[in-house]
């Protein structure tokens, strides 16, 4: 065989790749590789190769260990489809063959090889150079007689013959080991390249997965070592052969290079699975949360406990009696979630402590959920976990005393970034509903407990529109009389709006409710109040009897609605529509008591007058951080109700548009007319509580 290449290729300079950093393989090799045009089945490539490779290595190590007494050897029958792969290799193995011995040689023809492949993958060039060489490696293994005996037959030792290739025992024995060893270590680097190819092929975002955008500035420099080492490699094998071939010894710098090179690029490949493995986790745990969860108890393991970590469970804590306990305790249960930091959450904390309370008194059940059935889990989350964090989350637990559940030391940063990214969390507190079959039933139930409190149970988003849409038609009607209103419950402040017939008690009543206003920004409060107020008809008398025809008009209306199967809010609605119309025949005045849209109460205008007069002396210290404004003014209210025994049945005057309302028929009394008398309105009276 020829050992030379062209004579221009001779002149050009030596180079010795041993000497180049790599930066500057890089540059060289980049430079001669073009968009992936040409296709090749790599993964066949790979496997046909890889046979011929490792069972030549297989025999070589059986020559190597028994000292060539070797009387069975290995036999492969590989094909490759594709001719002119089979040309390109064949002359790629003639190119390697005829490289002059020397780094610089070498490197030259690792060069022109990578010039021809340049329309190929990265991981195909190397594969390919892998072939062709598995072509002489593997002649030369098969055909050279590296075993004596009678067991070699005739047409073997012709076919060696026939190729030139003859043994030299001389010092052979351990120059192939060195040969066998590197061959092995440019198989692993091989190795490597296929699994970059299957990973970068996985189509991951590279965004996602930084460790392999780092592989793509590493892989040109790895396959130009591979190509670099089956180049030499091929060049030895004539040495093998050949007495007349002067001994060029692979140089020991070889391992130590591919030993540096499979180190920096396992690490390389085993972060870039880590990294995969999160992500594949992350999808894994999302698509529970979101899509198949199914069970209360699958979505908190997979926001809460790690893969790493199956003893996590054991930070979720009682917070009334500071026992663990485990997730399994919400099978079967509505939670709410409580995710937030452990700092300036005063406000939400007492909220859910009040909700926690009521949830326990008078067990109820509303469409199908039961008070009982609702459990809360705090999971607390910060950037990392010190001192100053547990205390504060002691100190919280401490102060409110919670009957609800919390994750200590939450730290699972897929389980975060799931929080993030399903419930919207961005560091101010959410409170989301979650059912056991673990369906999102409400993305946040802050503004429905905020406004409504337990009777926004059971927190639905559904519950939210239901109790809003309760008070539409009185809401609607109010404001049309005046903007400012609209405005008022939009700031969610106490409202309250009052009426009557009797001017003294107007003028009293207006007197009590600016003296409050002014009491509660001078009393020091542990709450922050907002007190406006609203007289019907103080711009203008009109509209008085305007408001009460519409709402009076809306009580037919809501009769007919319910006649046609309207469901629960018509129903709501008529009752308090009733309620309302009664107590404007109260002899003093009425009063609505609202906190943004939420009315709380619906209150006979002496009483009312009487509670807001008594608020600095008798009842202000009723508030606290678990009773707010409308809680403490409702019980005095009730209270004086009782007190002064006025609280009995209403008394309601009703008009109707339709004279079939009313089953009697009465007729006029005139003796000459007695014809049926129309019906303009009805007086409802309970005789309860009153004097006979």
């Amino acid at each position: 065989m020829s050992k030379s290449i062209s004579s221009t290729n001779v002149q050009q300079g030596m180079h010795n790749p041993f000497e180049f950093s790599d930066e500057h393989i890089l540059d060289d090799v980049y430079r001669t590789h073009f968009h992936c045009l040409e296709k090749c089945d790599v993964t066949s490539l790979h496997t046909v190769a890889s046979t011929v490779i490792k069972c030549s290595i297989e025999i070589t190590d059986k020559v190597i260990k028994k000292g060539g007494q070797i009387s069975e050897r290995f036999r492969e029958e590989t094909s490759i489809a594709s001719q002119q792969l089979t040309a390109k290799l064949k002359r790629i193995a003639y190119l390697m063959l005829c490289t002059p011995r020397g780094e610089h040689h070498a490197h030259r023809t690792t060069m022109l090889i990578l010039e021809q492949l340049r329309h190929y993958s990265w991981d195909a060039k190397a594969l390919i150079v892998q072939a062709a060489f598995a072509l002489e490696y593997g002649k030369f293994v098969y055909l050279c007689p590296l075993v004596t005996g009678e067991s070699l037959l005739q047409v073997e030792r012709s076919l060696a013959d026939l190729n030139g290739l003859v043994l030299v025992q001389h010092n052979t024995q351990q120059h192939l080991t060195y040969f066998s060893s590197v061959v092995k270590k440019v198989m692993q680097v091989i190795d490597c390249i296929t699994e970059w190819k299957r990973l970068i092929s996985a189509r991951y975002d590279i965004k996602d997965v930084p460790a392999l955008a780092e592989t793509l500035h590493e892989i040109p420099v790895v396959v130009y070592w591979a190509i670099f080492t089956f180049v030499t490699c091929t060049g030895q094998i004539d040495e093998f052969t050949d007495y007349k071939v002067h001994r060029h010894e692979l140089p020991k710098t070889f391992e130590n290079k591919l030993d540096l090179i499979l180190r920096n690029f396992k690490e390389r490949l085993e972060l870039c699975s880590r990294e995969i493995g999160r992500i594949d986790d992350y999808t894994r745990r999302r698509s529970i949360v979101v899509h198949t969860g199914k069970d209360i108890v699958k979505v908190l393991k997979a926001l809460i406990i790690s893969g790493e970590n199956r003893e996590s469970r054991q930070n979720i804590y009682n917070g009334f009696t500071g026992e663990q306990v485990k997730i399994e305790e919400f099978k079967k249960k509505h939670v709410l979630l409580f995710i937030s930091g452990v700092e300036n959450i005063e406000e939400e904390a007492q909220l859910l402590k009040s909700i926690s309370e009521k949830l326990k008194e008078k067990p109820r059940e509303v469409e199908g959920y039961r008070k009982e059935d609702f459990k809360i889990l705090w999971i607390p989350i910060v950037d990392e976990w010190n001192e100053k964090h547990r205390k504060a989350l002691e100190t919280h637990l401490q102060r409110t005393k919670i009957g609800w559940y919390v994750v200590k030391d939450f730290s699972f940063e897929t389980g975060i970034k799931l929080i993030k990214e399903v419930f919207n969390y961005r560091d101010r507190p959410i409170i989301p509903l979650i059912s056991p079959e673990g369906k999102v039933e409400n993305s946040d139930t802050r503004q429905i407990m905020s406004m409504w409190g337990i009777d926004g149970f059971p927190f639905r988003t559904s519950d939210h529109n239901r109790l809003t849409q309760q008070w539409n038609w009185f809401w609607s009607e109010i404001t049309k009389l005046n903007p400012r209103i609209a405005n008022l419950i939009e700031e969610d402040c106490y409202l309250f709006i009052y009426g009557g017939t009797d001017q003294t008690w107007i003028q009293e009543f207006t007197t009590a409710i600016d003296t409050l206003k002014r009491q509660v920004e001078t009393i020091n409060l542990p709450v922050d109040i907002t007190i406006e107020s609203y007289q019907l008809g103080k711009e203008d008398p009109k509209v008085v009897p305007r408001f009460w025809i519409a709402i009076d008009s809306l009580l037919t209306s809501r009769k007919l609605q319910m006649k046609g199967g309207e469901g629960v809010e018509a129903d709501f609605a008529t009752s308090e529509i009733r309620r309302l119309l009664s107590l404007k025949q109260e002899p003093k005045g009425w009063v609505i008591l609202s906190k943004g849209y939420n009315v709380k109460l619906l209150g006979h205008g002496e009483a009312m007058c009487e509670t807001v007069k008594d608020f600095a002396m008798k009842w202000h210290g009723k508030l606290h951080e678990d009773v707010s404004f409308d809680v403490a003014f409702k019980e005095y209210y009730e209270g004086i109700r009782v007190k002064d025994g006025s609280k009995r049945c209403e008394e309601n005057v009703k008009t109707y548009g339709y004279p079939t309302d009313i089953v009697d028929r009465i007729t006029c009394p005139n003796k000459d007319c007695r014809r049926a008398m129309e019906v303009t309105s009805v007086n409802y009276r309970c005789c309860h509580g009153h004097e006979q």
